[in-house]
């Protein structure tokens, strides 16, 4: 942990080293007496590969470490990645089982009342970690060199195109279906399994374009994709000749925070140890490395503030679906 720069520490991630150990007199909470005991089921919501999937085995890795127990990566891929969230109301609140919590949890419950889970409700919030850089993609021997260029060819020649996200209704899903709308475009999207799914779809010509994120980094400098634009406000650090859609002059600014939660009603104790232990293996130089590598921002929030940024991210995202007409009647 010394080799870390003040760069990447903030107030609130400030490493708390012997918060992991027992507390003296706090009590005989299930935390201070014995968690962990056994080993710690990590579900991560989309199938193995992607970044997503990367960044959180790192973690894992490290935590195992920290925690003296095994914290074991289990993937569920596919249902716009609320199979975890599903899996989390059927769970003890004992900390033994937690996921990787990203915006489609939040935003699915709202396109699909079949989904008896309210996201903010229904989970504890543990931390919040990163967030997502999103992209619009395709192979390198494409016709198109620019976004606005695709689009056009979208509009010449209707539902021609056939374009990949990890899942209908993802974060990814939207801001290319929120361009077409505002553009009148007809096209056709294809949902994969994950953000790794998407990349061999379209390397390997099932569709034309991608909407996703930075899985495709390593195949942009590799020379095999060709990125057109970013939904971030800033450009990408290692692609900085390559516009914002904002940048565009198309009004899109996508900001995507993931991190991690549990079942409804965990004990604040048990919390605290997964949350401190998230916290200091989310800035030690491996995974700070992968970050960099996807050009995602380190974004750590504490439980509560992440809860509460999730309420107001629920309204910004009633809003969008309203205005993209997508909210059931």
């Amino acid at each position: 942990m010394h080799h870390l720069t003040r760069h990447h520490l903030t107030r609130r991630s400030a490493l708390i080293g012997a918060s992991l150990l027992p507390l003296a007199g706090a009590g005989p909470s299930q935390a201070q007496t014995k968690f962990p005991d056994r080993p710690i089921k990590l579900i991560i919501p989309w199938a193995a590969g992607g970044p997503a999937d990367a960044g959180f085995r790192i973690l894992a890795e490290s935590v195992s470490q920290k925690l003296g127990q095994p914290v074991v990566v289990e993937n569920k891929g596919g249902a716009a990645g609320v199979l975890g969230a599903l899996a989390l109301q059927d769970a003890k609140p004992d900390g033994y089982t937690i996921c990787q919590m990203h915006m489609s949890m939040l935003r699915q419950p709202m396109l699909n009342p079949a989904l008896k889970y309210d996201p903010i409700k229904d989970l504890t919030y543990i931390l919040q970690i990163t967030g997502f850089v999103m992209g619009v993609v395709v192979r390198t021997e494409a016709p198109w060199k620019t976004l606005p260029e695709l689009l056009a060819y979208a509009k010449a020649n209707p539902g021609k195109l056939n374009w990949g996200t990890l899942g209908a209704g993802s974060t990814q899903h939207l801001a290319m279906e929120g361009l077409g709308m505002a553009q009148g475009l007809s096209w056709t999207h294809a949902p994969y399994r994950g953000t790794a799914d998407t990349m061999r779809a379209l390397l390997g010509g099932e569709i034309d374009f991608a909407s996703e994120s930075s899985g495709w980094a390593p195949m942009v400098m590799a020379g095999k994709l060709r990125l057109l634009a970013v939904f971030t406000a800033q450009r990408a650090k290692r692609f900085p000749d390559v516009p914002t859609v904002r940048e565009l002059g198309l009004g899109i600014v996508v900001d995507s925070p993931g991190g991690l939660v549990g079942p409804r009603g965990m004990d604040p104790a048990v919390v605290k140890i997964l949350a401190d232990a998230f916290r200091a293996a989310a800035q030690e130089p491996k995974h700070l490395a992968f970050l960099d590598n996807m050009d995602q921002p380190l974004l750590l929030l504490d439980g509560p503030a992440y809860r509460e940024a999730m309420v107001k991210a629920q309204e910004q995202e009633r809003e969008l679906l309203r205005r993209l007409k997508l909210l059931p009647a």
